[in-house]
């Protein structure tokens, strides 16, 4: 157990033939690929960086826009590819990890480091909200087509509550790299993409 990775080759190839699935527009590989970037480029900051790399991995490993419950269910698969492999303190901090991604609200972790690597792990899952205008409309229209069976009207007012919910917090980023780098430029995005959401509602 202690010399076996967490993730493996093979369990990287299983998971990543997940993401490959027609109906994913974002929540995909690129997505991934892009958080594990950001994790190599925190690693200094990360308390135990594996337990990161699988909680990235796992978080949308099940994904249906129907659904209401694939962290849940994305939790479920972790715990049960992941037991065995590692402890069952760790396990858990990683299962608290992919479950909060349903709320975007730090788990409930009592050790300080663990909580640390969640609160950059939730801030790693929600930095393209942050991203260039051009990067955020391509992840916009993404999303978009991932809930391509939603009617218009209530695409746009679940869509519109949504972005209202995140910029009613106080801060959209948990930690303060996150936050200098990336909060500007996700509140001026979510802002304009309200508008558009409203101008489009005005127009019907």
């Amino acid at each position: 157990m202690e010399n076996e990775p967490l993730i493996d080759d093979a369990l990287k190839s299983e998971l990543a033939a997940l993401y490959q699935s027609a109906d994913r527009h974002y929540h995909g590989l690129p997505h991934i690929e892009a958080m594990l970037a950001l994790a190599a480029e925190h690693r200094h900051l990360l308390d135990d960086p594996e337990a990161i790399e699988a909680a990235i991995w796992f978080h949308d490993a099940v994904y249906d826009s129907r659904a209401k419950d694939n962290e849940a269910k994305s939790a479920v698969l972790a715990e049960r590819k992941l037991s065995g492999r590692t402890d069952p303190a760790r396990l858990a901090r990683i299962l608290a990890m992919i479950s909060a991604t349903a709320t975007h609200q730090l788990p409930p972790l009592e050790d300080e480091d663990a909580a640390s690597d969640a609160a950059l792990f939730l801030d790693m899952d929600l930095a393209i909200l942050g991203a260039d205008p051009n990067r955020f409309d391509a992840y916009e229209k993404a999303v978009r087509r991932e809930y391509g069976w939603v009617e218009e009207p209530i695409w746009r007012a679940g869509r519109a509550a949504v972005l209202t919910s995140f910029l009613a917090r106080p801060h959209i980023f948990n930690t303060q790299s996150f936050r200098d780098r990336f909060e500007a430029r996700a509140r001026e995005n979510l802002v304009r993409s309200l508008q558009v959401l409203q101008d489009q509602s005005q127009q019907t």
